[in-house]
Parts: C-alpha cells; sequence; structure tokens
C-alpha cells in the first residue's frame, strides 16, 4: 500500500447525499440500479450508476443517506451519465454494502 500525504486525502470529495430517485438499470452490462442523491448546497442533484442490487432495490433505497466521491469525473455506462462514485464495500459474496453515516447529517458533509 501506497501512502499519501493529508493534503491529497483531503483532496477526494467524498460526500454524504440522500437518494431521492433510484430505479432498475436493465441496460447495464451488470446489473445495477441508477440512483439520484441530492448532496444539498452548491452541489446539487448527481447521477450515479451502482451495481448493489443484491442487498437494495430502487424503493428501498429512497430517503437513504450514502456516501459518494464527487470529483472523479464523469463517465458514460450503457448511455446512462454517471456523475460520481458511490462508495461501498465488498461483502463475502462479492456484493457492495453501501456506506452510510449512523445518524442524519446535512447532505454536501464532507467525510473528514
Amino acid at each position: 500500500m501506497e501512502n499519501i500525504d493529508f493534503n491529497t486525502f483531503q483532496s477526494v470529495e467524498l460526500r454524504v447525499g440522500t437518494i431521492i430517485k433510484a430505479e432498475p438499470f436493465p441496460e447495464a452490462r451488470k446489473p445495477a440500479i441508477k440512483v439520484w442523491v441530492e448532496f444539498g448546497g452548491d452541489i446539487g442533484i448527481k447521477q450515479s450508476s451502482a451495481q448493489i442490487t443484491t442487498h437494495y432495490d430502487p424503493k428501498s433505497l429512497v430517503g437513504k443517506q450514502i456516501i459518494g466521491c464527487l470529483n472523479l469525473g464523469s463517465m458514460r455506462i450503457a448511455g446512462f451519465k454517471s456523475e460520481f462514485l458511490v462508495i461501498g464495500l465488498t461483502a463475502s459474496d462479492g456484493s457492495i454494502i453501501l456506506i452510510s453515516p449512523d445518524a442524519p447529517v446535512p447532505n454536501g458533509e464532507k467525510l473528514c
């Protein structure tokens, strides 16, 4: 593992947001869900695709706070513009578990 300095870590925009809309993404090569997340303030709403179908369905996601990395740039996934990276951890079966705060925090708060 390569060490980074604290300033480099601080440049990573890991922020909390609330999922306001989620829908299936059948066009994706791997099973995924499209999410629209309100990050508040100057950031606003961003959209992303996440391979989280093992543990989550779109209806259960609305209202959930998650962590997203906002400064990796965007990419197209099956014609859908993914504007941030949804942050999660890999479970023993290879599925993704979302990272979220234990208690509500204001949208847009930066991980510190």
